[in-house]
């Protein structure tokens, strides 16, 4: 019991108020068990020695035999019994002997035990007598360095409040002289308002009288002007009336022109005509002759290349062949002209229709 007080004080915290929770004792009995390493030692069943009494053979098919043993019981081999040993009963000084060793195990215990109790409560009364005494240094300092800080702190309050009113006097002082500036400004003010608005009106009344002779004078401008531009209309009008006369005599003077020009116009297909067949015989005979030369070169060419087949042979196959070409050149040459002759006829038909048409529009 008394032990259990002990360790119950010791683990106590330092506020006395709570209590840390106390570890149960590990009992022998609930240590755990260790497997054994190895092998297990196991008692295995002794051997049982046969005896042969017999074996038989016998031929159970072609080339196979058969062997049967026949044994004997068993013989039993009789345990070696161990001897017991012999008990002893303790007397009554042993007993005691043991009782009184164990009573002084357990003073010597209880006394150890008692010795480390007292070395950490000891342990403990100096730690808090230092705690103790860290606290109080502590709570003195900082009282110290409180009061030292609400010394200083009421001291710059006090400045900072005489500060503030030396600014609102300067500043008092300051609005007062600005409102005396400003009212004798504003005074001074009204009164050159007062003096420009007198010479502004004699001023306006000068510009008046000068605007109203300016506008005289500007009418009177006005209606020399108006003259001069009357006259003026007047002139170009008779400009412009001799101006359309001679435009109308220039038009009749060009529609006399175009009427005689029309007149040489329709006179001129006949002589388009005339000139045109000329050009058109003139073509026909260089045509002729033409193909006139070129009957005789292809005649000469027909000659030369007759004699040269004639050496060479195949006469007849290339006569009609370049006798088909000839031909087919003649009907070319015929269509090329006869072709030309359209050409002509068509221009002229189209010449003669636009004089036609155009004769009688003009």
């Amino acid at each position: 019991m008394l032990i259990g007080l002990v360790r119950d004080s010791v683990m106590q915290c330092f506020c006395h108020s709570c209590r840390a929770p106390v570890l149960p004792a590990v009992h022998r009995r609930g240590a755990p068990v260790k497997k054994p390493v190895g092998k297990p030692r196991t008692k295995q069943p002794k051997k049982v020695k046969f005896i042969t009494t017999e074996i038989r053979c016998q031929e159970m098919s072609k080339g196979g035999l058969a062997y049967e043993v026949i044994l004997a019981e068993p013989v039993g081999v009789p345990v070696p019994r161990r001897a017991d040993s012999p008990e002893k009963t303790p007397s009554v000084e042993e007993i005691q002997e043991k009782l009184k060793a164990a009573e002084e195990r357990r003073r010597n215990l209880e006394a150890s035990k008692m010795a480390v109790i007292a070395q950490k409560m000891a342990k403990i009364e100096e730690a808090s007598k230092i705690r103790s005494e860290q606290t109080n240094s502590f709570i003195s300092a900082t009282k110290e360095a409180l009061d030292a800080k609400m010394d200083s702190h009421e001291e710059k309050r006090e400045a900072y409040i005489n500060e503030l009113r030396a600014r609102l006097k300067d500043h008092l002082e300051g609005v007062e002289k600005t409102r005396l500036t400003l009212e004798q400004q504003t005074s001074e003010v009204y009164k050159a308002i007062e003096d420009k608005m007198t010479t502004a009106a004699d001023k306006r009344d000068e510009n008046i009288k000068k605007m109203l002779e300016r506008l005289r004078e500007h009418e009177e401008q006005v209606r020399k002007v108006r003259a001069g531009n009357q006259e003026r209309f007047q002139q170009l009008e008779s400009a412009i009336q001799d101006k359309l006369q001679q435009a109308a005599d220039r038009r009749l003077q060009l529609e006399a022109e175009q009427k005689e020009k029309l007149r040489n116009h329709n006179n001129k297909p006949a002589e388009v005509r005339s000139v045109l067949s000329a050009k058109v015989e003139e073509i026909t005979k260089d045509i002729e002759t033409k193909l006139t030369a070129a009957e005789l070169n292809r005649e000469r060419e027909m000659q030369r290349k007759l004699d040269f087949v004639k050496k060479e042979g195949c006469i007849e196959t290339k006569l009609t062949a370049a006798e088909l070409n000839r031909e087919r050149e003649m009907q070319r040459k015929l269509d090329f002209v006869k072709k030309e002759e359209r050409r002509a006829e068509m221009v002229r038909q189209n010449k003669s229709a636009r004089a036609e048409s155009e004769a009688p529009t003009n």
